[in-house]
């Protein structure tokens, strides 16, 4: 039997990308899993919910619902997020404001829903969906990487105040990685090869993160067997981060 065997996992951005790949591994190792999205059309076993993470009024039906329909929460994975591209002074206030209620906001809408559910729980995990945004200076990034730094600042004070209830919280931090997102940057880029080779470099194992990778580092950070890891951030961005290699 799986580890998530019995278990019931909540994935907001769940139709598309890493959402959908960390969906779907959840559910082949056991786990009985509802994705929230705009869209909600998702493959069986997954349980398609429409929401929208800058409503709360949304966010609490959504969560309700799948909490009823699943028997209850024990997993969360806060997936739903958008991108933004440029410096300091290339969005107005609007698109800041746009983006942080996607990215921040909406984080703490779901988790604030989710939380009576997965305080009842003996498994309860919370992961975050960050970026290496968070910990790396990207050119052409400001509003993006802002967001996600809040992110992972948001991902260490809840798990210090969730800890006494029992509730572990993490964040993976993805590299560049190979979803319908930037796939549109690609296309719109003026030349999607050099554009996509520039990226591929940048990270050092020389190409882009695959989403079911991201996936594989969301189950083990939502696993009990990670039952004593709380308060971290996973890397998952080819050694990004943390590598200076010599060409």
């Amino acid at each position: 039997m799986s580890e998530f065997s019995g278990l019931r996992a909540l994935v907001t951005g769940g139709a598309s990308g890493i959402g959908l790949a960390a969906a779907t591994l959840l559910a082949e190792r056991g786990a009985r899993v509802a994705c929230l999205d705009l869209d909600p059309a998702v493959p069986e076993p997954l349980l398609g919910l429409k929401a929208d993470v800058t409503d709360d009024a949304s966010v609490r039906a959504a969560v309700a619902e799948a909490a009823e329909r699943l028997g209850g929460l024990d997993i969360l994975v806060n997936n739903a997020g958008i991108g933004a591209q440029g410096g300091v002074e290339d969005n107005p206030d609007e698109e800041w404001r746009r983006v942080f209620d996607v990215n921040v906001f909406g984080l703490v809408r779901v988790t604030r829903a989710a939380l009576p559910h997965l305080r009842a729980s003996r498994a309860a995990a919370i992961v975050n969906t960050c970026s290496i945004a968070a910990t790396a200076g990207l050119p052409q990034r400001a509003l993006y990487s802002s967001t996600k730094g809040a992110v992972l600042a948001l991902t260490r004070a809840m798990a210090a105040d969730l800890i006494g209830d029992g509730v572990r919280v993490n964040c993976v931090n993805p590299g560049t990685a190979d979803t319908p997102w930037v796939g549109r940057l690609l296309d719109d880029a003026a030349d999607p090869a050099a554009e996509r080779a520039a990226l591929e470099a940048r990270q050092p194992m020389g190409r882009l993160v695959s989403a079911e990778e991201v996936a594989a580092a969301i189950a083990y950070l939502a696993s009990p067997l990670a039952g004593a890891t709380t308060g971290t951030d996973l890397a998952v961005d080819g050694g990004m981060h943390g590598l200076r290699l010599r060409r």
